[in-house]
């Protein structure tokens, strides 16, 4: 009976919502807010009635249940409420842990969190290789280490070192080259002018504005680094 009860107030909020849903409000409340409510409703509707039945003549227990069943609701109404704040959190976090760590968003932007040294740590692929850089939006050029472009099946014995290039360690040369496919997250950019540092002179690779001018758009948004490719 009681889930006929539940059913009821569902079906009847469906109802309202189909009839007014154009309107800004309904009865002076939000469209989904009144969704919510009855879905709360419904649920309250058949703890009780799931209460009531397993609890008969034991209401200690049948209070103790009930409290139980609140405090789940009021959790799961919590966790909703925040939730964007809790991914928030949980970025964070996953950068702090796991440096470099990018997460693909609904509409397709690639996200990464600031370190706590305050450098953007990323984690994409040269040529199908997993590569791991440093964002430097200073560096004309995506820039990699020798052992980096090795990796990626660059020989640095190859290249001519013939461009002079400022690093962390002073100033150095460093070779031009293509990346046939550099990937970070869900973005891919083929044919890649990049330069190649001298060996030992670079520590990490540099995501440069090579493939970041061909981006839809980049941005810094507090600690939060967000990348649009030009098909997301």
């Amino acid at each position: 009976m009681r889930g006929f009860v539940a059913l009821g107030i569902i079906i009847a909020a469906i109802a309202v919502l189909v009839l007014f849903g154009g309107n800004e409000t309904i009865l002076g409340l939000r469209p989904d807010l009144i969704a919510s409510l009855a879905g709360l409703g419904a649920v309250g509707i058949i703890a009780l009635g799931w209460v009531a039945q397993h609890f008969r003549g034991q209401w200690t227990r049948a209070l103790e249940a009930m409290a139980f069943w609140l405090a789940m609701i009021v959790m799961l109404v919590g966790v909703y409420s925040y939730r964007f704040e809790l991914q928030g959190f949980a970025n964070r976090l996953l950068g702090e842990v796991a440096p470099g760590y990018t997460v693909t968003l609904a509409g397709g932007e690639v996200q990464v969190t600031r370190q706590a040294g305050g450098s953007f740590i990323i984690d994409g692929a040269v040529n199908g290789v997993p590569t791991r850089f440093v964002l430097d939006t200073g560096a004309s050029a995506v820039v990699l280490t020798s052992e980096d472009a090795a990796r990626a099946g660059i020989d640095p014995a190859t290249l001519f070192y013939t461009q002079p290039v400022s690093t962390a360690n002073g100033r150095t040369m460093a070779a031009a080259t293509t990346i046939r496919e550099l990937t970070v997250g869900s973005i891919t950019e083929r044919s890649v002018p990049a330069l190649v540092a001298r060996e030992g002179s670079l520590s990490q690779s540099l995501l440069g504005m090579t493939f970041l001018d061909r981006l839809a758009s980049f941005e810094v948004r507090g600690d939060r680094l967000i990348l649009r490719g030009r098909g997301g």
